[in-house]
Protein backbone atom coordinates (compact mmCIF):
# COMPACT_ATOMS: atom_id res chain seq x y z
CA UNK A 1 0.00 0.00 0.00
CA UNK A 2 1.16 3.61 -0.49
CA UNK A 3 2.67 5.57 2.36
CA UNK A 4 -0.25 7.10 4.30
CA UNK A 5 0.65 10.77 4.10
CA UNK A 6 -1.46 13.05 1.89
CA UNK A 7 -2.53 16.66 1.51
CA UNK A 8 -6.13 17.68 0.95
CA UNK A 9 -7.16 20.94 -0.74
CA UNK A 10 -10.55 22.12 0.50
CA UNK A 11 -12.23 23.79 -2.46
CA UNK A 12 -15.25 24.87 -0.41
CA UNK A 13 -12.92 26.69 2.00
CA UNK A 14 -11.34 28.58 -0.89
CA UNK A 15 -14.81 29.69 -1.96
CA UNK A 16 -15.59 30.74 1.61
CA UNK A 17 -12.37 32.71 2.10
CA UNK A 18 -12.78 34.52 -1.20
CA UNK A 19 -16.28 35.50 -0.09
CA UNK A 20 -14.75 36.89 3.12
CA UNK A 21 -12.47 39.08 1.03
CA UNK A 22 -15.47 40.39 -0.87
CA UNK A 23 -17.39 41.01 2.34
CA UNK A 24 -14.44 42.92 3.83
CA UNK A 25 -14.02 45.05 0.68
CA UNK A 26 -17.54 45.21 -0.77
CA UNK A 27 -16.87 48.07 -3.18
CA UNK A 28 -13.65 46.68 -4.63
CA UNK A 29 -12.83 44.03 -7.20
CA UNK A 30 -10.77 41.11 -5.95
CA UNK A 31 -7.61 39.57 -7.30
CA UNK A 32 -7.13 35.95 -6.29
CA UNK A 33 -3.36 35.73 -5.86
CA UNK A 34 -2.12 32.37 -7.18
CA UNK A 35 1.63 32.95 -7.24
CA UNK A 36 3.91 30.14 -6.01
CA UNK A 37 1.56 27.57 -7.58
CA UNK A 38 -1.37 28.98 -5.61
CA UNK A 39 0.66 29.07 -2.39
CA UNK A 40 1.50 25.39 -2.74
CA UNK A 41 -2.10 24.30 -3.32
CA UNK A 42 -1.72 23.84 -7.07
CA UNK A 43 -3.27 26.30 -9.52
CA UNK A 44 -5.38 23.61 -11.17
CA UNK A 45 -6.74 22.37 -7.83
CA UNK A 46 -7.38 25.86 -6.47
CA UNK A 47 -8.99 27.21 -9.62
CA UNK A 48 -12.52 25.96 -8.97
CA UNK A 49 -12.51 27.53 -5.53
CA UNK A 50 -11.16 30.88 -6.74
CA UNK A 51 -12.81 31.35 -10.12
CA UNK A 52 -15.35 33.65 -8.48
CA UNK A 53 -12.63 36.31 -8.26
CA UNK A 54 -12.49 39.24 -10.66
CA UNK A 55 -8.98 38.34 -11.76
CA UNK A 56 -5.95 36.18 -11.05
CA UNK A 57 -2.65 37.71 -9.95
CA UNK A 58 0.57 35.72 -10.28
CA UNK A 59 4.27 35.98 -10.98
CA UNK A 60 5.40 34.30 -14.15
CA UNK A 61 4.28 33.55 -17.66
CA UNK A 62 4.05 29.80 -17.13
CA UNK A 63 1.50 30.37 -14.36
CA UNK A 64 -0.41 32.76 -16.62
CA UNK A 65 -0.52 30.15 -19.37
CA UNK A 66 -1.91 27.59 -16.91
CA UNK A 67 -4.69 29.95 -15.81
CA UNK A 68 -5.61 30.66 -19.42
CA UNK A 69 -5.53 26.92 -20.22
CA UNK A 70 -8.12 26.38 -17.48
CA UNK A 71 -10.51 28.57 -19.46
CA UNK A 72 -10.12 31.86 -17.60
CA UNK A 73 -10.80 34.76 -19.94
CA UNK A 74 -10.83 37.57 -17.38
CA UNK A 75 -7.94 39.73 -16.14
CA UNK A 76 -4.60 38.10 -15.34
CA UNK A 77 -1.96 40.30 -13.69
CA UNK A 78 1.79 39.71 -13.62
CA UNK A 79 2.73 41.06 -10.20
CA UNK A 80 6.39 41.64 -11.05
CA UNK A 81 5.78 42.49 -14.68
CA UNK A 82 8.02 41.47 -17.54
CA UNK A 83 11.45 40.05 -16.78
CA UNK A 84 12.80 40.67 -20.29
CA UNK A 85 11.52 42.38 -23.46
CA UNK A 86 10.25 39.25 -25.19
CA UNK A 87 7.88 38.59 -22.27
CA UNK A 88 5.72 41.39 -23.65
CA UNK A 89 4.97 39.30 -26.73
CA UNK A 90 3.26 36.69 -24.57
CA UNK A 91 1.51 39.45 -22.65
CA UNK A 92 0.06 40.60 -25.95
CA UNK A 93 -0.90 37.09 -27.07
CA UNK A 94 -2.51 36.08 -23.76
CA UNK A 95 -4.00 39.49 -22.97
CA UNK A 96 -2.08 39.85 -19.71
CA UNK A 97 -2.02 42.94 -17.53
CA UNK A 98 1.37 43.62 -15.96
CA UNK A 99 3.09 45.68 -13.32
CA UNK A 100 5.65 48.28 -14.32
CA UNK A 101 8.09 48.95 -11.50
CA UNK A 102 11.30 50.19 -13.17
CA UNK A 103 12.42 52.37 -16.07
CA UNK A 104 13.73 49.39 -18.03
CA UNK A 105 10.22 47.98 -18.28
CA UNK A 106 9.02 51.28 -19.74
CA UNK A 107 11.85 51.12 -22.30
CA UNK A 108 10.78 47.59 -23.28
CA UNK A 109 7.20 48.73 -23.74
CA UNK A 110 8.30 51.65 -25.89
CA UNK A 111 10.07 49.23 -28.25
CA UNK A 112 7.31 46.61 -28.21
CA UNK A 113 5.21 46.15 -31.34
CA UNK A 114 1.60 45.37 -30.51
CA UNK A 115 -1.77 46.01 -32.11
CA UNK A 116 -3.60 45.99 -28.77
CA UNK A 117 -2.36 48.43 -26.09
CA UNK A 118 -1.46 46.95 -22.71
CA UNK A 119 -3.14 47.53 -19.36
CA UNK A 120 -0.36 48.29 -16.87
CA UNK A 121 -0.12 48.76 -13.11
CA UNK A 122 2.42 51.42 -12.24
CA UNK A 123 3.98 50.56 -8.91
CA UNK A 124 5.01 53.11 -6.31
CA UNK A 125 7.73 52.33 -3.80
CA UNK A 126 5.93 53.87 -0.84
CA UNK A 127 8.30 52.44 1.78
CA UNK A 128 8.66 48.70 1.22
CA UNK A 129 11.87 49.35 -0.77
CA UNK A 130 11.67 46.29 -2.94
CA UNK A 131 10.00 47.18 -6.25
CA UNK A 132 8.57 50.40 -7.59
CA UNK A 133 9.39 53.98 -8.46
CA UNK A 134 10.25 56.28 -5.60
CA UNK A 135 7.72 59.06 -4.98
CA UNK A 136 9.86 61.74 -6.61
CA UNK A 137 10.14 59.67 -9.81
CA UNK A 138 6.60 58.36 -9.96
CA UNK A 139 4.91 61.14 -11.93
CA UNK A 140 7.68 61.14 -14.50
CA UNK A 141 7.21 57.40 -14.98
CA UNK A 142 3.45 57.90 -15.33
CA UNK A 143 3.99 60.61 -17.93
CA UNK A 144 6.29 58.38 -19.97
CA UNK A 145 3.84 55.49 -19.88
CA UNK A 146 0.86 57.68 -20.68
CA UNK A 147 2.58 58.93 -23.84
CA UNK A 148 3.14 55.44 -25.24
CA UNK A 149 0.75 54.09 -27.87
CA UNK A 150 1.55 50.64 -26.48
CA UNK A 151 -0.17 51.51 -23.20
CA UNK A 152 -3.89 51.67 -22.55
CA UNK A 153 -5.07 52.23 -18.98
CA UNK A 154 -2.64 52.84 -16.12
CA UNK A 155 -3.63 51.60 -12.68
CA UNK A 156 -1.80 53.12 -9.71
CA UNK A 157 -0.41 50.57 -7.28
CA UNK A 158 1.65 50.11 -4.13
CA UNK A 159 2.33 47.39 -1.56
CA UNK A 160 2.30 47.64 2.24
CA UNK A 161 5.18 46.42 4.37
CA UNK A 162 3.53 46.68 7.80
CA UNK A 163 -0.20 46.20 7.31
CA UNK A 164 0.00 43.18 9.61
CA UNK A 165 1.88 44.91 12.42
CA UNK A 166 2.06 47.81 14.81
CA UNK A 167 3.53 50.38 12.43
CA UNK A 168 0.54 50.10 10.16
CA UNK A 169 0.03 51.78 6.80
CA UNK A 170 -0.39 55.49 7.52
CA UNK A 171 3.12 56.44 6.36
CA UNK A 172 2.73 54.55 3.10
CA UNK A 173 -0.78 55.81 2.48
CA UNK A 174 0.49 59.36 2.88
CA UNK A 175 3.29 58.71 0.38
CA UNK A 176 0.86 57.14 -2.08
CA UNK A 177 -1.69 59.93 -1.80
CA UNK A 178 0.97 62.60 -2.31
CA UNK A 179 2.60 60.85 -5.28
CA UNK A 180 -0.68 60.11 -7.05
CA UNK A 181 -2.63 63.28 -6.30
CA UNK A 182 -4.71 64.31 -9.33
CA UNK A 183 -3.46 61.37 -11.42
CA UNK A 184 -6.28 59.52 -13.17
CA UNK A 185 -6.70 55.75 -13.07
CA UNK A 186 -7.83 52.99 -10.79
CA UNK A 187 -5.98 52.15 -7.59
CA UNK A 188 -4.73 48.85 -6.13
CA UNK A 189 -3.23 48.99 -2.65
CA UNK A 190 -4.54 46.41 -0.20
CA UNK A 191 -3.02 43.01 0.47
CA UNK A 192 -4.73 40.51 2.79
CA UNK A 193 -3.64 42.25 5.98
CA UNK A 194 -4.80 45.65 4.75
CA UNK A 195 -8.11 44.21 3.54
CA UNK A 196 -8.86 42.79 6.98
CA UNK A 197 -7.28 45.37 9.29
CA UNK A 198 -7.38 48.75 7.57
CA UNK A 199 -10.57 48.97 5.56
CA UNK A 200 -11.74 52.02 7.49
CA UNK A 201 -8.90 54.04 5.95
CA UNK A 202 -10.36 53.70 2.45
CA UNK A 203 -7.48 51.46 1.48
CA UNK A 204 -9.64 49.05 -0.51
CA UNK A 205 -9.74 51.38 -3.53
CA UNK A 206 -10.64 49.67 -6.85
CA UNK A 207 -8.77 46.37 -6.54
CA UNK A 208 -7.71 44.33 -3.50
CA UNK A 209 -5.28 41.44 -3.56
CA UNK A 210 -6.48 38.40 -1.64
CA UNK A 211 -3.35 36.38 -1.01
CA UNK A 212 -2.78 34.48 2.21
CA UNK A 213 -6.32 35.09 3.48
CA UNK A 214 -7.67 33.11 0.53
CA UNK A 215 -5.71 30.10 1.78
CA UNK A 216 -6.98 30.14 5.35
CA UNK A 217 -4.08 31.75 7.18
CA UNK A 218 -4.36 34.87 9.33
CA UNK A 219 -2.04 37.56 7.93
CA UNK A 220 -1.45 39.03 11.39
CA UNK A 221 -1.20 35.87 13.50
CA UNK A 222 -0.80 35.66 16.50
CA UNK A 223 -2.50 39.02 17.07
CA UNK A 224 -5.55 37.49 15.42
CA UNK A 225 -6.32 33.96 14.27
CA UNK A 226 -8.46 32.59 11.48
CA UNK A 227 -11.49 32.29 13.78
CA UNK A 228 -11.31 36.03 14.43
CA UNK A 229 -11.20 36.77 10.70
CA UNK A 230 -13.80 34.16 9.78
CA UNK A 231 -11.43 32.16 7.57
CA UNK A 232 -11.23 28.41 7.03
CA UNK A 233 -8.17 26.20 6.37
CA UNK A 234 -7.77 25.31 2.72
CA UNK A 235 -4.97 22.73 3.10
CA UNK A 236 -4.84 19.71 5.38
CA UNK A 237 -1.68 17.68 5.76
CA UNK A 238 -2.47 14.35 7.34
CA UNK A 239 -0.87 10.97 7.86
CA UNK A 240 -1.09 8.00 10.26
CA UNK A 241 0.84 6.42 13.07
CA UNK A 242 3.02 3.60 11.78
CA UNK A 243 4.29 2.45 15.21
CA UNK A 244 4.17 3.16 18.94
CA UNK A 245 6.95 2.96 21.50
CA UNK A 246 6.73 2.63 25.29
CA UNK A 247 9.34 4.76 27.05
CA UNK A 248 10.75 4.40 30.54
CA UNK A 249 12.10 7.39 32.48
CA UNK A 250 15.45 8.34 30.97
CA UNK A 251 14.70 6.95 27.50
CA UNK A 252 15.32 9.38 24.66
CA UNK A 253 13.66 9.81 21.28
CA UNK A 254 15.20 10.31 17.85
CA UNK A 255 18.41 11.84 16.58
CA UNK A 256 20.58 13.65 19.07
CA UNK A 257 18.47 12.40 21.99
CA UNK A 258 16.80 15.80 21.88
CA UNK A 259 13.92 14.62 24.08
CA UNK A 260 14.25 12.48 27.19
CA UNK A 261 11.24 11.06 29.04
CA UNK A 262 11.04 12.01 32.73
CA UNK A 263 8.22 9.53 33.37
CA UNK A 264 6.77 6.46 31.69
CA UNK A 265 5.08 7.47 28.42
CA UNK A 266 4.01 6.22 25.03
CA UNK A 267 5.00 7.91 21.80
CA UNK A 268 3.62 7.40 18.33
CA UNK A 269 5.69 7.47 15.17
CA UNK A 270 4.10 9.41 12.30
CA UNK A 271 4.82 8.84 8.61
CA UNK A 272 5.83 12.45 7.95
CA UNK A 273 9.16 14.26 7.99
CA UNK A 274 11.10 17.15 6.56
CA UNK A 275 11.28 15.42 3.17
CA UNK A 276 7.51 15.88 3.04
CA UNK A 277 7.76 19.59 3.78
CA UNK A 278 7.19 19.45 7.53
CA UNK A 279 9.62 21.95 9.12
CA UNK A 280 12.73 20.27 10.50
CA UNK A 281 13.17 23.09 13.02
CA UNK A 282 9.82 22.31 14.67
CA UNK A 283 10.93 21.26 18.15
CA UNK A 284 9.28 19.40 20.99
CA UNK A 285 5.88 20.90 21.74
CA UNK A 286 4.75 21.66 18.20
CA UNK A 287 0.97 21.02 18.15
CA UNK A 288 -0.44 18.01 16.30
CA UNK A 289 -3.74 16.12 16.32
CA UNK A 290 -3.94 12.36 16.84
CA UNK A 291 -7.42 11.02 16.19
CA UNK A 292 -8.62 14.61 16.50
CA UNK A 293 -7.13 15.09 19.98
CA UNK A 294 -4.49 17.79 20.42
CA UNK A 295 -1.05 16.67 21.52
CA UNK A 296 2.58 17.57 20.79
CA UNK A 297 5.63 16.46 18.91
CA UNK A 298 8.65 15.18 20.86
CA UNK A 299 12.26 15.12 19.74
CA UNK A 300 13.68 16.07 16.38
CA UNK A 301 11.86 15.87 13.08
CA UNK A 302 13.68 13.41 10.85
CA UNK A 303 13.52 12.93 7.09
CA UNK A 304 10.54 10.57 7.10
CA UNK A 305 9.22 10.41 10.66
CA UNK A 306 7.99 12.47 13.61
CA UNK A 307 7.40 11.27 17.18
CA UNK A 308 4.31 12.46 19.05
CA UNK A 309 3.23 12.22 22.67
CA UNK A 310 0.23 9.88 23.06
CA UNK A 311 -0.65 10.80 26.66
CA UNK A 312 -3.83 12.53 25.47
CA UNK A 313 -4.80 9.60 23.26
CA UNK A 314 -4.02 6.38 25.16
CA UNK A 315 -6.03 4.27 22.70
CA UNK A 316 -4.03 5.42 19.67
CA UNK A 317 -2.35 2.68 17.70
CA UNK A 318 -0.61 2.04 14.40
CA UNK A 319 -3.06 3.30 11.79
CA UNK A 320 -4.53 6.13 13.88
CA UNK A 321 -5.05 9.33 11.89
CA UNK A 322 -2.66 12.22 12.50
CA UNK A 323 -3.35 15.78 11.40
CA UNK A 324 -0.18 17.83 10.94
CA UNK A 325 -2.25 20.92 10.09
CA UNK A 326 -5.71 21.69 8.81
CA UNK A 327 -8.99 19.88 9.30
CA UNK A 328 -8.95 16.84 11.59
CA UNK A 329 -11.54 14.16 12.34
CA UNK A 330 -14.67 14.83 14.39
CA UNK A 331 -14.61 18.55 13.66
CA UNK A 332 -11.15 19.08 15.14
CA UNK A 333 -8.98 21.75 13.55
CA UNK A 334 -5.31 22.71 13.74
CA UNK A 335 -4.64 26.02 11.98
CA UNK A 336 -1.42 26.04 10.00
CA UNK A 337 -0.45 29.30 11.73
CA UNK A 338 -0.08 27.52 15.08
CA UNK A 339 2.28 24.93 13.63
CA UNK A 340 4.26 27.61 11.83
CA UNK A 341 4.66 29.72 14.95
CA UNK A 342 5.94 26.74 16.95
CA UNK A 343 8.48 26.17 14.17
CA UNK A 344 9.57 29.81 14.10
CA UNK A 345 8.11 30.53 10.67
CA UNK A 346 4.84 31.54 8.99
CA UNK A 347 2.01 29.63 7.40
CA UNK A 348 2.99 30.86 3.93
CA UNK A 349 6.26 28.92 4.10
CA UNK A 350 4.64 25.66 5.21
CA UNK A 351 2.10 25.80 2.39
CA UNK A 352 4.72 26.54 -0.23
CA UNK A 353 7.17 23.94 1.13
CA UNK A 354 4.86 20.94 0.65
CA UNK A 355 7.12 18.37 -1.02
CA UNK A 356 6.43 16.86 -4.45
CA UNK A 357 6.40 13.35 -2.98
CA UNK A 358 3.24 14.10 -0.97
CA UNK A 359 0.08 13.06 -2.84
CA UNK A 360 -2.35 15.96 -3.12
CA UNK A 361 -6.03 15.83 -3.98
CA UNK A 362 -8.99 18.17 -3.95
CA UNK A 363 -11.54 17.51 -1.21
Amino acid sequence: MPRPIEALIHVDALVHNLARARAAAPDARVWAVVKANAYGHGIERAYEGLRGADGFALLDLAEAERVRALGWRGPVLLLEGAFEPRDLELCSRLGLWHVVHCSEQIDWLAAHKTQVPHRVFLKLNSGMNRLGFRPEAYRSAWTRLNALPQVDEITLMTHFSDADGGRGIAHQMAAFEEATRDLPGERSLANSAAVLRHGARGVHADWVRAGIMAYGSAPDFPAHDIVHWGLRPTMTLRSRLIATQRLAPGDSVGYGSAFTADAPMTVGIVACGYADGYPRHAGTGTPVLVGGARTRTVGRVSMDMIAVDLAATPDAHAGSEVTLWGEGPNGARLPIDEVARAAGTIGYELMCALAPRVPVRAA
